[in-house]
């Protein structure tokens, strides 16, 4: 495909307004088929005679554009007519040009150009359009646009034509469409309209989402339309945004004469909340929808219970996937990052995989870390790497234990929901270089040892305002090389390579770490040696955790790498009672405290909103990161028992009377899956529904039950 068209820009520089390219397409009657192949660097909307090509926002996504371009193929017959067809493309800056890439990395991207062929099939005959010199350009009414910024749009904006001429973006990099496409998902409108305590006007939608505002009004030539965004309002009622850091998340439209309809083309936001800071007289509340976007990911898990804040904190991880599964996996979508960080998705993506069907989700963004993996083994921060040159020094780069090990963690896990062994075929390249790279890089032989990193994340045990927590680098990092090892061994079992070298290095990496640390400070470093198998004294680590947590008031001090496996460390060690104290904890630090302050997505700080309604923070301070939402693979694997291993299916619920009942459904690859408890009178009342034939674990008792629904006592 586009062997034979052009890449094309406009010979005229449009500065910071939006071009788009014009092509008049001839029809001649008994037209069959006709399609449209097309990308851009940048993101892109095509319209045929003022009619919307597809319904793909933001195309063609984000990939490592420098060694991946995906292009996209529309069916149009149904929106060409016989005879002149007027045809445009219009380029926002997106992820290719805009600040998320021109302020962290001195990669130089090229100016917006298209690159597209138009295929028209009649009853004998076939003619192809492609992108030339003959097409024309012409600025269009979106002024400005930037993933950070937002958008300024002039419905009045006319413009003259100006020639185009050829663009040196590269071809070979166009492979075509591999990910799920970012669509509009529903519409919110609001709950209430309210003046602060200073006197601005905002509008509540109720729920934290991503995407952006549209607007349909009455309305003079010239009047505007100028919003402000915010996820939360301050301790006295008041729009607050002071945490979207230097995002300047515009909203200006300036209106024509009489009725009329605006979105944005080329961006999206992080919000709530919106100020109307400049509007029409007569503008209402209801003039203003809501429209949340996200990759076409496909709903298959469910969780419920009785108990109101834990179901509100089940919303709140759905919608914390929904807002951050914009193409990749990105940590936050309101302040200037909104990044594929490596580590948020490899401790979420389980869950990610069981709430929703992520199978060629993850498949297209793991193909771009591939390419992303430096020549030593390295994994950067994030993937596509905005943060850094790809060309650049080897020591321009220090990787994470627990964020590089996503190359690892993820490909394993998507086999494991997914049964997809051409995932592991494909990944075993790069987790094998991953492993590689931590074996040349340490101090000390069968550990990964003497480097920085990140350690447990904004874990609370090393004090106020510390980003690191106080479990050692060198423990976190040598817990997760034995993790690693442990778990390419495993692959290379199932897709027929030799594991063994690996299983050797999995020993011996535990032996080493059992000797190099003896004694466990923190909660989560008795986590990662209960969870990663590295203590020959389970009880008493055990003990000593459930001890810890009881200590503190029955509270957590765990951050992102220790977090994801708590609940599992206490469950699978005899502590399920502690797990599910943890889980309905409603004081902070806990996943309860944040839902009765109001949250709607999961919070990247346990105290994002401290108990004195101050902020944690404005220089990194998200209220829709979904890392700590990972709780929803113990609730789906431990308490209401579905664990998917990659081998198979496997059932054993652990019930408990403080949570009292809970439903969980998975339409898995072998169908729909459903494991429900309640405590009555007479104990426990199971409700199954099983897809194909599976052990079954019920109060320490092992059945092969066949597919069907049952309900045992």
């Amino acid at each position: 495909m586009l062997k034979e068209a052009m890449w094309i820009t406009p010979e005229a520089d449009f500065g910071e307004v939006c071009p788009t390219f014009c092509k008049n397409i001839q029809v001649k009657g008994g037209l069959r088929d006709a399609a449209l192949t097309v990308t851009a660097t940048g993101v892109y909307e095509a319209y045929i005679e003022g009619k919307r090509v597809g319904e793909y926002i933001l195309a063609p996504g984000w990939t490592n554009y420098e060694r991946r371009l995906q292009y996209q193929t529309y069916c149009i017959t149904d929106l060409l007519k016989e005879g002149d067809n007027a045809l445009e493309i219009s380029v926002g800056s997106g992820w290719y040009r805009g600040k998320i890439t021109r302020d962290k990395t001195p990669r130089i991207w090229t100016t917006p150009n298209i690159i597209a062929e138009i295929t028209l099939i009649y009853e004998n005959e076939a003619e192809t359009v492609f992108t030339d010199l003959s097409w024309q350009s012409k600025k269009s009414p979106v002024r400005a646009s930037d993933i950070y910024d937002g958008e300024v749009y002039d419905a009045n904006a006319v413009s003259e034509m100006f020639p185009v001429k050829k663009a040196s973006a590269n071809k070979t990099v166009l492979i075509p469409q591999e990910g799920e496409e970012i669509r509009e998902q529903e519409t919110l409108i609001p709950i209430r309209s309210f003046k602060t305590p200073k006197g601005e006007w905002v509008i509540d939608f109720g729920q934290e989402i991503t995407g952006y505002i549209s607007v349909a009004l009455q309305a003079k030539k010239g009047e505007e339309i100028v919003l402000s965004f915010a996820e939360v309002l301050d301790k006295d009622g008041n729009f607050y945004n002071e945490n979207y850091r230097e995002a300047l998340c515009r909203y200006r439209y300036i209106c024509k004469d009489g009725w009329q309809s605006y979105k944005p083309h080329f961006t999206f936001y992080g919000f709530r909340y919106i100020r109307v800071d400049q509007c029409p007289a007569g503008t209402k509340a209801d003039d203003f929808k809501a429209i949340v976007v996200h990759s076409q990911i496909r709903r298959t898990g469910w969780l419920e219970t009785r108990h109101k804040n834990v179901n509100r904190l089940f919303e709140n991880i759905i919608w914390g996937q929904k807002g951050n599964f914009l193409d990749v996996p990105t940590d936050c979508p309101q302040r200037n990052e909104r990044l594929g960080w490596t580590g948020d998705a490899q401790v979420f993506a389980k869950t990610a995989c069981y709430q929703y069907d992520v199978h060629k989700f993850f498949r297209k963004w793991l193909r771009d870390m591939q390419t992303e993996q430096r020549f030593d083994g390295q994994i950067p921060f994030v993937v596509p790497d905005v943060l850094y040159n790809f060309k650049q020094s080897i020591n321009a780069l220090n990787a994470s234990a627990a964020w590089g090990d996503a190359a690892v963690i993820c490909p394993w896990q998507v086999y494991e929901v997914y049964g997809d062994t051409d995932v592991l075929q494909e990944c075993f390249p790069m987790m094998q270089k991953w492993v590689a790279y931590m074996e040349s890089t340490t101090d000390d032989p069968h550990l990964w040892t003497g480097h920085s990193g990140y350690g447990d994340w904004l874990g609370l045990d090393a004090g106020e305002g510390n980003y690191r927590g106080a479990t050692d680098q060198d423990f976190v990092s040598s817990a997760y090389y034995k993790y690693t090892t442990q778990l390419v061994a495993k692959a290379a079992k199932v897709i027929g390579r030799d594991y063994r070298v690996y299983e050797e290095k999995t020993a011996q990496a535990r032996a080493a770490f059992i000797e190099r640390f003896p004694v466990f400070k923190t909660q989560t470093e008795h986590v990662l040696a209960l969870f990663f198998d590295l203590t020959d004294r389970k009880k008493e680590t055990a003990d000593a955790l459930h001890e810890m947590i009881v200590q503190n008031g029955t509270r957590l001090t765990t951050g992102f790498v220790g977090t994801p496996y708590l609940l599992f460390a206490l469950s699978d060690n005899g502590y399920a009672e502690t797990a599910y104290q943890l889980l309905l904890q409603n004081q902070f630090p806990s996943w309860l405290y944040a839902v009765e302050k109001g949250a709607t997505t999961i919070w990247e700080h346990w105290d994002g909103i401290k108990e004195d309604g101050s902020f944690w923070s404005k220089d990194m301070n998200s209220f829709n990161h979904y890392a700590y939402g990972a709780v929803a693979q113990w609730v789906f694997e431990v308490a209401a028992g579905i664990k998917m291993t990659g081998e198979g299916l496997e059932i054993a619920p652990v019930p408990n009377r403080l949570l009292g009942d809970l439903k969980a459904v998975f339409d898995s690859r072998y169908g729909k899956v459903m494991s429900a408890w309640e405590y009555t009178e007479k104990g426990v009342r199971y409700e199954l529904e099983i897809p194909v034939s599976c052990k079954v674990t019920l109060h320490g008792e092992t059945k092969i039950l066949e597919k069907g629904k049952y309900i045992l006592e």
